[in-house]
């Protein structure tokens, strides 16, 4: 059962796990199973998503329960007036602060405009030889993209050398195979924690929750991070 953050008459958000592909895709054949039909056989309803998160991303996804939601609500993604808060644990020590301000290019080679505000909230060292180092470093970020491209969050922290902790390709194939080999991890460390967006229908301000997943809670435990 996927677990349901909030539903009205109109909307629906669910707290999506790690590995689950919102709707099929050709890049990944191997699935059977994806979140828009778990989402309907469990509410009995059709369901139609108003973004998307990565497969290796949990968190808050939001879906309509009619097409004019979904209008609405996918306007306020592309006119930039939601606010997406994303958790990410992330290689080395990052700067305390910073606006990432770098271009990327979609599935067509076009290149679009890609903007991601991060703060550091905690740092860590831990006792895991990495080539030449004796220790690994990581950062625990609280991040906001202020536009929603693909794999934008991934591809800002690999661009300043700070990858996400399990991420591949954009991540650091080294420390992921660490994870793996000494904490037998091998998902990706990030997770979209809130969404904020004005309600279609009764234009109250809604922001909506997601707890992390049990495996992000993990490795945090293991990094001493306090979340």
């Amino acid at each position: 059962m996927l677990e349901i953050l909030y539903q009205d008459d109109y909307l629906v958000a669910i707290n999506k796990p790690h590995g689950l592909l919102v709707h099929q895709s050709p890049i990944a054949r191997d699935a059977s199973e994806f979140a828009i039909q778990l989402l309907r056989d469990q509410i009995n309803q059709k369901v139609f998503p108003v973004h998307r998160l990565d497969r290796k991303t949990s968190g808050v996804l939001l879906f309509a329960l009619d097409k004019e939601t979904n209008q609405h609500l996918t306007q306020q993604f592309t006119d930039k007036t939601t606010e997406k808060t994303y958790w990410a644990i992330l290689r080395g020590f990052a700067p305390n602060e910073m606006t990432i301000d770098y271009n990327l290019f979609n599935d067509s080679g076009v290149e679009q405009t890609a903007v991601t505000h991060f703060k550091t909230l905690q740092t860590s060292e831990i006792n895991l030889p990495h080539g030449k180092h004796q220790t690994s470093r990581y950062s625990f970020v609280e991040a906001k993209p202020e536009t929603g491209r693909m794999h934008q969050l991934r591809k800002h922290f690999a661009h300043i050398l700070h990858p996400i902790l399990g991420d591949r390709p954009h991540g650091c194939n080294k420390q992921n195979k660490l994870w793996l080999e000494k904490h037998n991890m091998n998902t990706m460390m990030l997770h979209a924690k809130t969404l904020t967006f004005t309600h279609p229908k009764t234009l109250e301000k809604i922001t909506i929750h997601a707890n992390p997943s049990d495996e992000f809670l993990r490795v945090a435990h293991i990094l001493k991070f306090s979340l």
